[in-house]
């Protein structure tokens, strides 16, 4: 248990019967009538929803343990992905929808952030910028160079992003994996 005083952004406060939230941001108030309160701004952990609530200065306050570590992801066993802590070399599995839209990024041996609480799993972090490769696209025009336009380009992990008509299949680009987007080409 922690006083709401001692709020700071990150942390994890287990609110509503268990959920996890996240603060995103957080204020104390002192108006010049009343008693001081505290304005955040909390995040869900498993769902992503952002909400604000108001807490009364002082108040105790639930903290969840969450443990983040970065893994090597191992493989997917066709229900979980399997990923392995480098330093105990231990092996956890997550669930597919834990890893959600990351699983379009992951490449087997790649490192990744895995959060847990009480050994259960709650997101996976990938890195801002994977480097993949390009396993199939159609050959860009001669003319179209000058347009500007893209096309699409499926990555080795299956994923399908848009790319500029020069890339061609077997080049490896760097793609963000917040947004799916393509940001350059690798040398």
């Amino acid at each position: 248990m922690a006083s709401t005083n001692d709020l700071k952004n990150g942390i994890v406060l287990r609110l509503d019967g268990g959920e996890l939230w996240s603060v995103v941001e957080f204020q104390h108030v002192k108006p010049g009538k009343g008693g001081a309160f505290v304005r955040t701004k909390l995040k869900n952990v498993t769902s992503g929803k952002v909400v604000d609530k108001t807490f009364n200065a002082g108040i105790k306050v639930d903290v969840a343990n969450v443990d983040r570590r970065d893994m090597q992801y191992l493989y997917f066993d066709g229900v979980s992905y399997v990923f392995m802590d480098t330093q105990t070399y231990e092996q956890l599995e997550v669930p597919a929808n834990v890893v959600g839209s990351n699983a379009d990024y992951l490449l087997e041996s790649s490192i990744a952030t895995v959060a847990t609480n009480d050994g259960n799993p709650l997101y996976v972090e990938l890195p801002a910028a994977v480097d993949l490769t390009i396993s199939e696209t159609e050959p860009g025009l001669q003319g179209d160079r000058s347009t500007g336009g893209t096309k699409p380009a499926t990555l080795e992990t299956g994923a399908v992003i848009q790319v500029p008509l020069f890339v061609t299949t077997g080049e490896r680009v760097k793609v963000d994996t917040r947004s799916g987007d393509y940001l350059s080409r690798v040398n």
